[in-house]
Formats: structure tokens, sequence, C-alpha cells
């Protein structure tokens, strides 16, 4: 085995993640936020028939963001299966639930997409009722997107592991596992009080997973403790 070998794994899995965020990033905060209007169906319905291709382009974004996702866990897999098997391919399980609940869930976009299409099957349907069920897929996106977040425990799990690891710092591990609890808590109060504003959790989540993968790709791991977890797990 290469000296440098967990170091690439490393800095590939910090890369990944980068491709991960700016694809989430433009399609979340710069083409939709445009497009859809919470609350206004016909505007949402223009908006989206004016820049067909553009919203197309962003469900396209996000069906290879979640294909990245996939990608990710194999190399973290690859990374931490020397500090304990059981619990690498258990947080590789609990991620191959999460991403396909979010690649299905995109079906709502693309109803929209449909709805708003001006196909002539749609003239069945009056405005009011094409509006409404806009609507209605739209807040199903929503629902889908708790239900996947709910199986968030790959993210405590990789945080334990971060935690046992002792070639990565301890500090990084307390934070993805809270991490991990912030993102199911925060699904968990969606679906008891949906009227709840549970995104200070989703956000405290999402920057300790950034600072993990910030330490991957600037310090990288510990080499030489990262080769004695590989040789006692050998």
């Amino acid at each position: 085995m290469k000296m440098n070998s967990p170091q690439k794994t490393a800095r590939v899995a910090a890369f990944v993640f980068l491709i991960i965020f700016f694809l989430g990033m433009s399609t979340e905060l710069f083409i939709r936020p445009g497009m859809i209007v919470l609350g206004d169906a016909a505007a949402t319905v223009r908006n989206i028939a004016a820049s067909e291709a553009l919203f197309r382009l962003s469900l396209v974004s996000d069906l290879i963001r979640q294909a990245l996702l996939m990608l990710l866990t194999l190399i973290l897999y690859k990374l931490l299966k020397p500090v304990n098997k059981t619990i690498a391919a258990l947080m590789v399980i609990f991620y191959l639930v999460y991403v396909p609940i979010s690649m299905l869930n995109e079906l709502n976009h693309f109803a929209v997409l449909l709805l708003s299409s001006g196909a002539g099957y749609l003239t069945a349907f009056k405005a009011d009722q094409l509006n409404a069920l806009m609507m209605f897929f739209l807040d199903l996106r929503k629902y889908g997107t708790f239900i996947a977040q709910f199986f968030s425990f790959w993210v405590l799990l990789l945080g334990y592991l971060v935690f046992k690891s002792g070639f990565l710092p301890r500090i990084l591990g307390i934070l993805l596992m809270l991490g991990g609890l912030c993102y199911t808590v925060s699904a968990v109060l969606f679906f008891l009080f949906p009227n709840f504003d549970a995104t200070i959790f989703g956000l405290f989540a999402f920057i300790e997973e950034s600072l993990f993968y910030l330490w991957l790709l600037i310090k990288g791991v510990n080499v030489e403790e990262w080769r004695k977890r590989a040789l006692e797990s050998a």
C-alpha cells in the first residue's frame, strides 16, 4: 500500500464533496429561487415555462449530485473501514437508503415541470386545478426531502468513526455526531410541527459536515496512524 494512499482518498472525498456543494448551491440558491414562487403557482408556471431548459438543467444537476453522494460514501468507507468495518458498512447502508429516497423525490419536481408544460392533455384541468396540483407537488417534494433527511444516521456513524479513528481530530467526530443528530431532529420536528422553522438545525449540521471535508482537503489524515489501524484490522 502506498504511503500517500489514505491522503489521496481523503482529498478525493473532499473534492467530490466540493462538486456536490457547488451543484447544490447553484440549484437551490440561484436557479430555483428565481422560478418557484411559494404560494403563487401561476407565477411559478410562467417562470418555469419561460426558462424550461434551465429548470431541466437544475433537475439533472440534482440527479448528478445524488449519484456523487453514492460515490462519496464508498470513498469514506475506504478511508474509515480500518476503524470499524461493521460501523463503516452500516454507515454505507444508511447512506444508500438516503440517496434513493432523494432521487425518487425529484419526481415531484418533474411533475411540476409537466404541469407547466402546456401539454394538450392538461386542458382537462382548469387553471385553478393546475395551480393546486402544482402546489401539491411542491409541498410533497418538501416532505420527501425531510423523509430522506430522517435517515441521516449515517452522519452520526461517520462522526463516531472519525472520533475513534486516531488519524483524524476527535473534535471533528464530535461535531459530526452532533450534526447527524441535528439532521434527524429537524426532520422529526418538521413532521410533528410542520410550521416550526428548524432551519438552524440543518444549517448547523451542514457547517459541521463542511468543516470535516475542509479538514480532509487541507490537512488530510495522519498517515502513520491510518497505517497502524489498517494493520490492526487486517
